[in-house]
């Protein structure tokens, strides 16, 4: 069964930035396109950036457009999201997921298997 597992999340003040990882284990990497999506407290998840399974296709959230960057590297089987000029509405649990077609996708739907998530908390 695969796995992911998110790492890298915490208390960041407004403006401040967090790099969040995702390391993957138990299916072949580079054959998954991958995304990130958040759910706050209250809310349904949404989704925040995805990558091809080649790394050469990136789509982003309007909301995080300009501010987050998503990166992966199929040698080391991680994906990343660096976030920056972090606001309080970012604040929620962060999830990476694997989906078994090469494109990037905005669809949670589209997505096989999660990661058990890591809260972000941006502080006003």
């Amino acid at each position: 069964q695969a796995q992911l597992h998110e790492s890298g999340g915490g208390l960041v003040q407004a403006g401040g930035s967090l790099s969040l990882s995702c390391a993957a284990s138990q299916l072949t990497f580079e054959h998954y396109a991958m995304g990130w999506f958040r759910q706050a407290p209250g809310k349904q998840r949404e989704f925040v950036a995805g990558i091809s399974w080649s790394g050469g296709l990136t789509i982003y959230a309007d909301s995080v457009k300009g501010r987050f960057t998503i990166s992966r590297n199929n040698a080391e089987n991680t994906v990343y999201l660096q976030m920056n000029s972090l606001k309080p509405e970012d604040t929620g649990v962060y999830y990476c997921a694997a989906k078994v077609t090469p494109g990037a996708s905005r669809d949670d739907y589209e997505y096989h298997f999660w990661g058990q998530g890591t809260q972000v908390t941006v502080s006003s």
